[in-house]
């Protein structure tokens, strides 16, 4: 493992005894004791439940790394022995740098103090002299923004005001390793991209961040890589996009095949990316002047595949032949900006179901969702009932307005499966495609919007 590390995690393991009864736990205090003076092998009175099991991983310095798993898959204990709020059972943690933590927001509060001496005591927590508190109160008060509350009882606070005043104690302590447990998931929307503005700002100035959540767009927007936990092993760990591929499939498996899946993620590389290929020629066309670059034209690259696709487990449907069109029928994978086209692919269903509909998603490469469509809008509007042995083509009319660079296309089936819906079939990164370069395109980022420049010199002043 690197020197130049902020968490290192080494075969860290969690037990928890579960009692059935409470007599049972003092059953456990006399009994073994006694057992063993009379010598007679000692009786366990409780199961064991292991929260975490054997996990060794490393975070480096400046590194925001997420983790991400089902409920009870051992995320937050993780975190708390991370962070020194529970001792493991085995294994050891080292940090290297001061920790803000983000776990239960408000927890440390006295509820009879008011907000402004709990910010002093919760950054005193944190490591913050008084002085240094005093410097940083105003931009403390400032981030909450709870006004006058700031004098009140904490006991007077609505939670929305606590999650506030908690997150912005932790933020302003210029941490070095910023720990986040679904914190973002309260508050208003406003106050969430707040929470996410800082995140990046604290991230741009080098701080290391170890970041759970349950959103595979966030995990795949702030982090560098990623962990997949269940049922508190570490199942895999690399590039953000393909955890989360990996997380999706495990949560969309059926319960008989959910072991299999795990195996077969235990065994998959770590690391899948674009074809060096394909990178590599973006990278060079993106590279050649304006001058040289010629007329954009559609066509078609039998080298231009997708090297990353992930299949979700069937039930009893099955997408075939993912394909992007001219809308003259003729398939294509290089497209032309602001051109209209066609994304088609065929669904043989091999079960009956019922309120089936499909979906498309377009995403960038490194995984940001950048917008799709579907074919139902209400459940009125799906398939009522799908016969087993029947067969769909899908297609989704879709207008590039992207910029020049790779892209990927999702598909998916959605139906009722014993009272509840599911995808009955999904592909992640199923199509592969290429926005051409085009010596016109004055447009910046990812999508483009048609913005057009005026620029115009005004006359002095008199």
């Amino acid at each position: 493992m690197s020197s130049s590390f902020a968490i290192k995690v080494e075969g860290l393991s969690k037990c928890y005894q579960i009692y059935d009864a409470p007599r049972d736990r003092l059953k456990q205090f006399f009994m073994p004791r006694l057992q063993r003076l009379i010598g007679q092998p000692p009786k366990q009175y409780f199961s064991e439940f292991w929260a975490l099991k054997d996990v060794s991983f490393e975070v480096k310095k400046g590194e925001t790394v997420g983790i991400i798993g089902s409920n009870g898959s051992g995320k937050s204990t993780l975190l708390q022995i991370i962070c020194g709020t529970l001792s493991p059972t085995g294994g050891c943690v080292e940090t290297r740098g001061r920790i803000a933590a983000l776990l239960e927001l408000g927890s440390g509060f006295n509820p009879e103090f008011t907000g402004r001496e709990n910010v002093y005591m919760n950054a005193a927590v944190l490591g913050l002299s008084k002085d240094e508190v005093d410097a940083r109160f105003d931009d403390i008060a400032a981030f909450a923004d709870i006004g006058q509350f700031i004098e009140q009882p904490v006991k007077t606070y609505s939670s929305g005001m606590i999650v506030r005043l908690a997150f912005s104690v932790a933020i302003n302590v210029d941490p070095e390793i910023l720990v986040v447990d679904e914190a973002l998931s309260v508050g208003d929307e406003l106050f969430q991209r707040k929470c996410f503005s800082r995140i990046e700002a604290i991230k741009k100035n080098g701080a290391t961040i170890l970041f759970v959540s349950h959103s595979g767009g966030t995990i795949v927007e702030l982090c560098d890589r990623a962990v997949l936990m269940d049922s508190g092993e570490k199942l895999a760990v690399g590039m953000p996009k393909k955890i989360v591929g990996r997380y999706q499939k495990l949560l969309y498996a059926p319960a008989d095949k959910s072991e299999g899946i795990r195996e077969q993620i235990r065994r998959m590389d770590e690391y899948v990316a674009v074809s060096f290929s394909v990178a590599e020629q973006d990278a060079h066309s993106s590279q050649l002047p304006s001058e040289h670059i010629e007329e954009p034209q559609e066509s078609f690259d039998p080298h231009l595949k997708s090297y990353s696709t992930i299949e979700y487990e069937s039930h009893g449907a099955y997408i075939d032949s993912p394909i992007v069109q001219m809308l003259s029928g003729e398939q294509i994978n290089n497209l032309v900006r602001g051109k209209t086209y066609r994304y088609a692919y065929t669904v043989r269903f091999t079960k009956s179901a019922s309120n089936v509909h499909f979906g498309m998603l377009i995403k960038t490469t490194s995984g940001v969702e950048l917008g799709g469509g579907s074919s139902a809008k209400s459940p009125r509007e799906c398939l009522a009932y799908v016969e087993a042995g029947s067969s769909y083509r899908v297609e989704f009319r879709f207008r590039c307005a992207l910029n020049p660079g790779i892209y990927f296309l999702n598909a998916g089936v959605v139906g009722d499966v014993e009272g509840g819906e599911t995808y009955l079939h999904r592909l992640i990164d199923a199509a592969i495609f290429r926005v051409q370069p085009d010596k016109e395109n004055l447009a910046t980022g990812i999508v483009d919007f048609g913005c057009y420049p005026e620029v115009e010199l005004q006359k002095g002043l008199e």
